[in-house]
């Protein structure tokens, strides 16, 4: 099957869009099933004849979980949100940006990601236990023009999705909002607290069509509430209605720990945020970073593979529920391990340090200082491409939690200082706070990854 120039396949990815748009659901289905025609003549042999024919599958079983949750989506979100989401996140960044990331490795021998996530400010109207932003003080800001500068470089290293972390980005969203405008080719995600979700911000996002967010919640009103503020929760369930109102995409950030694991997976909390209009939601495991982190909100052995069941279970083909869930920590497996230190993503911090991952604060390059290409190859970057993946059992993917004496020989190799500029932490440390779980957690992650076979990833992007 030959294969298209981008600005015909963009063109024509447009057209097969907008026929998803027609609520007549057979033309839908036509629709969605031309998006992956185009998909597969655009990228070639990129990805396997399974993906394709197991996604034309799904699309042509209307009474299947996920086609019905697809077809909600079509017909509560802005079109226009559904319009953009698809060309920017969906074509521009998953087809067209993985197909230029790929070269530029080769190119440039570094890892290349495809995704940054970037603190426009330290700045936050809270300060929740746990945060890796609180670590950084409330007095540091990214310049509108530093931002831009990022993207306008990672554009030509073929990323075109950028997500804004904090503190709480939006204290800065009119500068957001200006760089979702500048550059409208690209998918921008923000984590919030929900508290500055207003109407006038949600009408913008409308017209705009490339800006979703991700709203941190914790459980319910007390266990939220406790570690958030009183009253954040009622002003999350107000967030989350306007934002529904108006068509916008959105889920959770959840930060789950040895005090809220049961919590945030059960499904009298699952079901109020998908009443509430969450199409996915993101579940990251409790990191001990910063001088003050508490060991004790560290998940259980227990807890954890009890996690990784229940992920699956919510997000089964069949059964569980109609959300998108996600867990930062138990997918390894499905990404090959480790994604970050610039393998699919990295972190700017609001001080312009350009960090490996946002829950490990350790760099040699400043994105002030140097260009976006030289931040990808300072040593510690390069030091992570050269151990990726840190374990062949992606159960325990991460330098520090699980394998935390690599990441102390990392940094002490080559010379990367912490980032973290209200109180350094050493990495040894750190280490120090994770390698107990780590032993408590290997023979877990062992029994689970020989339970069943593994197939190898297609496409390894970590140097052999």
């Amino acid at each position: 099957m030959g294969t298209l120039t981008h600005q015909t396949a963009r063109g024509l990815f447009a057209l097969a869009i907008n026929k998803t748009l027609n609520h007549v659901n057979k033309d839908r289905e036509k629709g969605l099933l031309e998006l992956i025609d185009v998909s597969e003549k655009f990228m070639g042999n990129t990805f396997s004849d399974s993906n394709y024919e197991g996604t034309r599958k799904l699309i042509k079983n209307p009474d299947g979980k996920w086609m019905q949750y697809i077809n909600r989506i079509m017909d509560e979100l802005h079109p226009n949100v559904i319009r953009m989401t698809a060309l920017n996140l969906g074509f521009e960044a998953a087809l067209h940006g993985t197909k230029t990331i790929r070269k530029m490795r080769d190119i440039n021998q570094c890892n290349i990601p495809w995704v940054i996530l970037m603190d426009p400010t330290s700045a936050c109207n809270l300060h929740c236990s746990g945060c890796w932003a609180a670590e950084y003080g409330n007095k540091l800001n990214l310049l509108y023009e530093d931002m831009d500068r990022v993207i306008s470089q990672g554009k030509e290293l073929g990323i075109y999705f950028y997500m804004f972390t904090g503190g709480e980005p939006l204290v800065r969203k009119d500068d957001i909002i200006r760089l979702c405008e500048k550059h409208h080719e690209c998918e921008f995600h923000a984590f919030t607290n929900g508290t500055l979700v207003d109407k006038e911000l949600c009408e913008k996002m409308g017209q705009i069509g490339n800006l979703s967010l991700s709203i941190s919640l914790e459980g319910f009103e007390a266990v939220n509430d406790l570690r958030r503020g009183t009253g954040v929760f009622q002003k999350v369930m107000d967030a989350m209605q306007l934002l529904r109102e108006n068509g916008q995409l959105f889920g959770t950030s959840i930060c789950y720990t040895s005090k809220n694991v049961e919590t945030v997976t059960s499904d009298e909390f699952l079901d109020l945020i998908i009443e509430k209009g969450c199409r996915y939601t993101w579940y990251f495991h409790y990191m001990p970073v910063g001088n003050e982190a508490v060991v004790e909100l560290l998940p259980t052995k227990e807890q954890r593979e009890y996690m990784y069941h229940r992920v699956r279970e919510i997000r089964g083909a069949e059964g569980g529920k109609q959300i998108y869930a996600m867990d930062f920590q138990n997918d390894g497996e499905f990404v090959g391990g480790c994604i970050a230190g610039g393998r699919n993503y990295c972190h700017i911090n609001p001080n312009g340090d350009v960090e490996p991952c946002v829950f490990i604060h350790y760099s040699s390059a400043n994105i002030k200082e140097v260009s976006l290409l030289e931040a990808l190859k300072q040593p510690l970057f390069m030091a992570y491409r050269d151990n990726q993946p840190f374990n062949n059992n992606h159960l325990r993917p991460c330098p520090m939690l699980e394998n935390p004496h690599i990441l102390e020989k990392m940094v002490s190799d080559t010379g990367a200082k912490s980032t973290d500029l209200q109180s350094p932490e050493t990495v040894e440390k750190l280490y120090g706070k994770c390698h107990t779980y780590a032993a408590d957690w290997e023979n877990v992650a062992r029994e689970l990854w020989n339970s069943k076979e593994h197939k190898k990833p297609r496409y390894e992007n970590y140097k052999k």
